[in-house]
């Protein structure tokens, strides 16, 4: 039994991943319906996307390292993408350029930017940038405030991987430290 904990101490991040894994199966088994719809988020494709280069050369070697380290992988969406919400269809449109779900690069192994998270990370980054959804027909929605942007996240990841106690550990980080990229957008907006 002793040689079990020393283990678990010392691949704690195992055994961490172990522990949610065992919080999440039990939440979703005791009462959390998979199958309830919170925003009828519907799409019948996948995006379809394109990854930009990470910019390391003529950076230097320590500028590259650092850039390696602390950047992250931008995509650009290379066809229009439709998706419905509360049954509404809206856009987001060919161009668009955005760093998938926020996962610290310790947790990437785990939580890959570009799994499960894809689709509500997509939408979300949308909204951060803009505050709006692109309707079909190019109107757009009123402004939303950050917390109504992190809840439209969290219910189409949800929606769409089932996995609730995940999708609100995003959305609790979200709540916590968001604000750095919504104020980021919104002094990139002001200044433009």
């Amino acid at each position: 039994m002793e040689y079990i904990l020393q283990l678990m101490i010392e691949w704690w991040q195992f055994t961490t991943v172990a522990v949610l894994i065992l919080i999440g199966f039990t939440a979703n088994l005791f009462g959390v319906d998979n199958d309830k719809e919170l925003v009828g988020f519907i799409h019948k494709d996948m995006p379809h996307m394109k990854p930009i280069t990470i910019p390391t050369a003529g950076k230097g070697f320590w500028g590259a390292i650092k850039i390696w380290l602390l950047g992250t992988r931008t995509w650009e969406i290379t066809k229009d993408w439709h998706f419905t919400v509360l049954g509404e269809e809206y856009i987001i449109p060919k161009g668009f350029i955005f760093d998938e779900a926020s996962v610290p690069k310790f947790l990437a192994s785990w939580l890959s930017p570009v799994g499960v998270l894809l689709v509500g990370g997509l939408v979300h980054d949308y909204l951060y940038k803009y505050t709006v959804l692109l309707k079909k027909g190019g109107k757009t929605t009123e402004p939303m405030n950050q917390k109504q942007a992190d809840k439209l996240f969290r219910d189409i990841n949800i929606e769409q991987n089932g996995f609730h106690l995940l999708n609100y550990l995003a959305y609790w980080s979200l709540r916590v430290a968001g604000f750095v990229a919504w104020n980021g957008h919104r002094k990139r907006e002001a200044s433009s």
